[in-house]
């Protein structure tokens, strides 16, 4: 087998339904979406019947959507604005988040001397939302509470609605980072009464550059990005219009699928966790990730009983046989260090073996499963 790739919670191979919409797009509507003649209205109509589509598929209203450049730029606008805009003077979130949360907060921390609190790990990777309450109950300080759906690297799933009833009981703004989560599963905003969130279009087969922030109606949030008016005074600079145009249409397929696709992921994704454990037994999965209802169906992270002398080649090999996986979250491919997410809660001993995340899609099968446990096998037999 030439390749596999086995990365999807990095980046997903877009529909070619979504890149006909866009080449049609970038062929015939020229026009810059603020200009005033008909070139531009014309690619001004495009930009809003797709806001008004993926309003629709998460059940909010088409002004409460602000189009980005991705996860990471709607994660930076709600989190700064927050600080900025609203008072926010103290930041509950934990150690397992992306970077595109972690780092931004630390930033804040340094500008405006916030208070930040972590919420505990447990053993498992999940959140301790005991110990959230508590701090929701001791914080005498207008909060934030910034905690991700689905973890992008070990696959746990936060308990959304329990965080929201927390967050109102406490009277907390809550934003949740949904990057792995939109187009993979259905998403009711009105009915989870979340305040903000972020979602990127290259997680469910659209094109990458192109995101949006969900922001809560009348929340007084102001623009992180100044210049035109774009965006209804949200997001300044001209729109990329083949990219939101993909972004509606990858979403709405995504949608149209999710179930019969979902069946697919989760029948591949067992087979994966059967085949590891017939062929290495001795492998570990973290956190919750094979544990479907805790976890996303889409990936599992595996801790393989490699010794530290050859835990740092396990990537490379696998690669060399055309084996596209993760160490942990792209964003981290090249670092020396370990993933700040396995380091928040595996044994000391397990840190130094080898974890590698296999994230899947529809595209993937069980032949490829197979090569890939094979080559895993021989590697650590050898």
């Amino acid at each position: 087998m030439e390749s596999v790739y086995f990365d999807n919670a990095a980046t997903t191979a877009i529909r070619p339904e979504v890149l006909d919409a866009m080449v049609e797009v970038m062929r015939g509507i020229p026009g810059n979406p603020s200009s005033t003649h008909a070139y531009g209205r014309k690619a001004k109509s495009l930009i809003e019947n797709a806001r008004k589509n993926i309003a629709q598929h998460l059940n909010v209203s088409a002004g409460e959507l602000v189009f980005t450049s991705g996860g990471t730029e709607a994660d930076n606008l709600i989190i700064n604005s927050v600080v900025r805009d609203l008072g926010v003077r103290h930041i509950i979130t934990s150690a397992i988040e992306h970077h595109a949360v972690v780092h931004v907060v630390e930033q804040l921390q340094k500008v405006y001397d916030i208070k930040v609190s972590h919420v505990n790990i447990k053993s498992c990777g999940s959140i301790d939302l005991e110990h959230l309450e508590q701090l929701l109950s001791e914080s005498n300080e207008k909060t934030l509470v910034s905690l991700m759906h689905i973890n992008n690297e070990i696959g746990s799933m936060l308990d959304v609605d329990k965080v929201c009833n927390l967050c109102k009981a406490h009277k907390a703004l809550f934003h949740s980072d949904m990057v792995q989560s939109v187009g993979h599963f259905d998403l009711d905003l009105k009915e989870t009464p979340i305040d903000f969130v972020a979602a990127s279009a290259h997680k469910f087969h659209g094109p990458k550059g192109v995101g949006f922030a969900f922001i809560r109606k009348n929340s007084g949030l102001r623009p992180l990005i100044f210049g035109g008016g774009q965006e209804r005074g949200s997001r300044a600079g001209t729109e990329g219009v083949h990219n939101i145009v993909g972004m509606d249409k990858a979403l709405q397929i995504s949608c149209e699928k999710m179930q019969e696709e979902r069946a697919k992921i989760e029948g591949l994704k067992t087979y994966f966790i059967e085949q590891l454990q017939k062929e290495i037994p001795q492998v570990k999965f973290n956190g919750k990730c094979a544990d479907f209802k805790e976890s996303t169906y889409t990936l599992i992270n595996v801790c393989l009983p490699i010794p530290a002398d050859k835990a740092l080649m396990t990537l490379f090999q696998l690669d060399l046989k055309g084996i596209a996986c993760s160490k942990g979250s792209a964003c981290q491919s090249g670092s020396d260090q370990g993933s700040h997410v396995l380091n928040a809660f595996l044994s000391e001993e397990d840190k130094q073996k080898p974890s590698v995340r296999f994230s899947f899609s529809h595209e993937n099968t069980r032949e490829e499963v197979d090569f890939t446990v094979g080559i895993l096998k021989q590697f650590i037999t050898k």
